[in-house]
């Protein structure tokens, strides 16, 4: 027997049933977003989100979701949001700004407010790069909403 099988566990949960998520997707490479953005939906719906507990905000680029986001957790209505972006290393300093600040800034908005955000802003070298991840990470930012939301339920719950 292990010796850590008597330690009191939080076992993940991926049930999306009664979970209310928010997403904020940026507009800046939009093929791209957009399939960060299917990904992600589909999998929520596939662990059993319903259409009408999903809210999207869609923003100029990665630098305004952090703000997006703060707004939806002070509100109170979610349970776990979702950040979904793409920044393409360009010739220029900008790309280090914009993926530091952004990732920042979505640390900052789940420790400020309580409310876990999924990170699905991509910080990639080139668009193929892009593509070939936009679909396996839309699908980990929606289970890792999810696991975060009810980790925290289940954490409440026992009063920890």
């Amino acid at each position: 027997m292990p010796y850590y099988d008597q330690i009191d566990e939080f076992e993940p949960s991926f049930s999306g049933s009664g979970l209310r998520l928010g997403m904020v997707m940026s507009r800046f490479n939009p093929a791209i977003c957009e399939g960060l953005l299917a990904a992600c939906v589909g999998e929520l719906r596939k662990l059993g989100v319903a259409d009408a507990n999903m809210t999207l905000a869609t923003v100029a680029g990665a630098l305004e979701i952090p703000l997006t986001l703060q707004v939806m957790a002070q509100s109170k209505r979610f349970d776990a949001l979702v950040a979904l972006g793409a920044v393409i290393r360009g010739e220029t300093y900008h790309f280090e700004i914009v993926s530091n600040d952004a990732c920042r800034g979505l640390m900052e908005v789940q420790l400020d407010t309580g409310v876990p955000v999924a990170n699905g802003i991509l910080t990639c070298e080139d668009d193929d790069q892009a593509i070939a991840r936009m679909q396996q990470k839309g699908a980990d930012c929606a289970r890792t909403a999810i696991e975060m939301a009810n980790l925290l339920r289940a954490m409440e719950k026992r009063s920890v």
